[in-house]
């Protein structure tokens, strides 16, 4: 899916997370999705066949909310405007839906490819 990432690394040191959070914070509202009343995981690029996958397992009213999100937010942006702070996306709310999915068919495809490569000797 991506690249190496330092946040595992991070999350386990409880006085680091403390340190970077406020900086996390900040990041997560000047890239100015929430604002556009998107959630962290609509940011996910739907290319790759796991992510695609993922998106037909969500449950229905899933699917549902997150092509609303992402109408509403291409429709903000067509007309240059932000949402009403009361209809951006609040941190709270901000969860990840998508991602357990994602790492749920990576595990099913590794042990696939472990199962296929196993060899039986006699």
């Amino acid at each position: 899916m991506s690249g190496p990432s330092l946040a595992p690394y991070i999350l386990r040191r409880p006085w680091l997370k403390k340190w970077m959070m406020p900086f996390a914070n900040w990041y997560a509202n000047a890239s100015g999705y929430r604002k556009l009343g998107l959630k962290a995981d609509d940011l996910i690029p739907e290319e790759s066949m796991t992510v695609q996958l993922a998106l037909k397992r969500l449950p229905p009213k899933e699917q549902y909310d997150r092509v609303f999100r992402l109408r509403r937010a291409f429709q903000c942006s067509l007309a240059h405007q932000l949402l009403p702070p009361e209809e951006q996306m609040k941190p709270e709310d901000d969860r990840p839906y998508i991602k357990p999915l994602i790492e749920a068919i990576e595990a099913e495809e590794k042990e696939r490819a472990d199962l296929e490569s196993l060899s039986i000797r006699k």
